[in-house]
């Protein structure tokens, strides 16, 4: 059982989808993520280790070299594809309740921001995570943000920003949802952004990068 686990978090890490996958080199012709899952569906470990023992330690590890500098987004995009092939084959458990998420987050750029390649990063880290997150997209307006949290009891949230002019706009958001959902948790980031602004418009925790808002995340919940 072990040897599978290892197995899926070494192709999760270094991004071997399946066995027809080129990347990487020396996995070439090897089982990947989407076989090994369902190897060990099949083996009969349970659908809660498959994704707590075997998938997410991947995604912590290639996260962890992503906020030392170590690999750089092709490589976060290629263990993410190889999450997802994984979790394809979990879906049917996380519906029946045999999966266990840990809480559910929701995330989006705000009003006036087009931007989505951080938002995406950010995503893919916290999914890997373990997390069901609710991908709102671009340009989210307030009242969206407030209506899914509404649906969600209990779940987080995280806006993200890459222009200093819709900064604004993410100031509103985070009032309008801590007046209409008190106690709702909010993450920021985005290039422009630091603790000092985080503070001033109430939100609750900002982060430079996708591992950092994954521990604060898992923090919670631990």
């Amino acid at each position: 059982m072990e040897n599978i686990l290892e197995k899926l978090t070494h192709c999760v890490e270094f991004g071997k989808i399946n066995k027809i996958s080129p990347y990487p080199p020396e996995l070439k012709e090897m089982d990947g993520a989407d076989e090994l899952t369902k190897q060990a569906l099949e083996a009969g470990i349970a659908p809660n280790d498959i994704l707590t023992l075997g998938l997410v330690p991947g995604m912590d590890r290639i996260g962890k070299k992503f906020s030392e500098n170590k690999v750089f987004v092709p490589q976060m995009l290629m263990s993410a594809k190889a999450m997802n092939a994984g979790m394809e084959h979990l879906k049917p458990f996380f519906t029946s309740g045999a999966v266990k998420r840990k809480g559910v987050f929701i995330i989006g750029t705000v009003a006036g921001d087009l931007h989505d390649i951080g938002k995406n990063l950010v995503k893919m880290m916290i999914e890997g995570s373990g997390w069901e997150v609710i991908d709102l997209g671009v340009d989210v307006k307030t009242e969206k943000f407030i209506e899914t949290v509404k649906l969600y009891p209990g779940s987080l949230v995280g806006l993200s920003a890459l222009l200093t002019t819709t900064m604004v706009n993410m100031e509103k958001t985070v009032k309008d949802l801590k007046t209409e959902v008190p106690g709702t948790r909010v993450l920021i980031g985005g290039a422009p952004l630091n603790d000092d602004f985080c503070k001033k418009i109430g939100a609750d925790f900002y982060s430079s990068g996708p591992q950092g808002a994954v521990e604060f995340l898992n923090q919670l919940v631990n």
